[in-house]
């Protein structure tokens, strides 16, 4: 679902944000991207959505390279940043709508998704108020029933339980659970690591770039925790 072969991305002065990166996403995956800030996580989901350019390797969507056609796979994911940048003149719903008729959605199953959606995270209410007037949290759900509506097989996330409340966390958790069921795909990046090893498969920890574990959670934590892990990991790279 998604392939990152020697991805690497130089800023100003030739410093490397992220250097030589390699990992590989499943179909059915909840993939754990976890570091410190700074470490180069944002960069990379940058990058896997299409917004960054990169200097070295490649990505791929499904089999579709990022640098040779970029709308394709665009089409086959859904990005949601941890701070999502909306228009915010627009209406919840008219937001919706531009969003459905982008990616060709079909009207009555866009509806009944919406309805789906809203009623979930509990947002119905303010659909016909302006996104401007909606809280940090409201702009993170609307963000995430905007990428739902299309049906992306691949859903980049960065920080995605940011701004949640407790029962919107817990709804994002269990429709993340579902599209991975139904074979799809999500590879997200999160500083909380008890919601990370209780709800990914996969882990991957980035390190001032460079890549210092990445596996099976089992694998990655063994008779550890991933805190314990993650920590571990970090001190011996700095020392």
């Amino acid at each position: 679902m998604l392939k990152i072969t020697n991805f690497s991305k130089c800023y100003q002065k030739g410093i490397r944000a992220v250097d030589s990166l390699s990992l590989e996403v499943k179909s059915g995956d909840v993939f754990g991207f976890i570091g410190h800030n700074g470490a180069g996580k944002t960069t990379t989901l940058k990058a896997i959505a299409g917004i960054m350019a990169f200097d070295e390797g490649d990505i791929e969507i499904d089999n579709i390279s990022i640098r040779k056609d970029p709308v394709a796979c665009k089409q086959r994911m859904a990005y949601i940043p941890d701070n999502p940048d909306l228009y915010e003149h627009l209406t919840g719903i008219a937001y919706l709508n531009f969003i459905g008729d982008i990616y060709q959605v079909d009207k009555a199953e866009r509806t009944e998704l919406i309805k789906e959606y809203a009623d979930a995270f509990e947002l119905t209410g303010n659909l016909g108020d302006v996104i401007g007037s909606y809280s940090h949290g409201m702009k993170q759900k609307l963000a995430i029933i905007s990428a739902l509506i299309h049906k992306p097989k691949l859903f980049i996330l960065d920080e995605p339980f940011v701004g949640l409340d407790p029962k919107a966390a817990y709804t994002l958790k269990t429709i993340m659970a579902k599209v991975c069921s139904e074979g799809g795909a999500i590879f997200f990046s999160t500083h909380v690591l008890e919601v990370a090893q209780k709800l990914c498969n996969k882990i991957a920890i980035i390190k001032n770039g460079r890549l210092v574990a990445h596996g099976s959670t089992a694998e990655v934590i063994g008779d550890s925790n991933l805190e314990e892990v993650f920590l571990e990991l970090i001190e011996e790279k700095l020392s």
